[in-house]
């Protein structure tokens, strides 16, 4: 099974290792699954993780941030595409999440992002929650 994990389940996960997002990422580096990424999340994750009260939270500095993002773009599927097809009117920042499911034909889309969440009639998207008692 091949899964897309929005950033707040990166975040979540990393800053909550006990919480469903951090089991969630535990299950994936057992080899339980599959996860997919792209320039636009891993650089999203970047910013996310540079965000002062996160920074301070983790505990890591630049370059550590750099070693992670460089081992998730090595033990992770990362797809490549130069165009988002899909608009996201309520947040266009969640378009190249949504870009990257539709591009790496993953299974799922896992997030906690109410607005990717809407788009569930469309698109393969489950919640954390549901995705966490899917692998149990």
């Amino acid at each position: 099974m091949k899964i897309v994990l929005d950033t707040n389940v990166w975040i979540s996960g990393l800053m909550l290792p006990q919480s469903k997002a951090g089991d969630i990422i535990k299950k994936w580096k057992e080899g339980k699954f599959i996860i997919v990424t792209s320039k636009p999340i891993l650089d999203e994750i970047r910013r996310v993780l540079l965000y002062p009260k996160i920074f301070k939270k983790i505990g890591w500095n630049r370059e550590e941030i750099d070693f992670y993002l460089e081992s998730l773009s090595f033990f992770t599927e990362t797809v490549s595409f130069n165009k988002v097809s899909v608009k996201v009117e309520k947040d266009p920042h969640d378009a190249p999440i949504l870009e990257t499911l539709i591009k790496s034909n993953a299974d799922f889309l896992v997030t906690g992002d109410k607005v990717l969440l809407d788009f569930q009639s469309s698109f393969a998207i489950l919640s954390v929650s549901d995705f966490h008692g899917m692998i149990e």
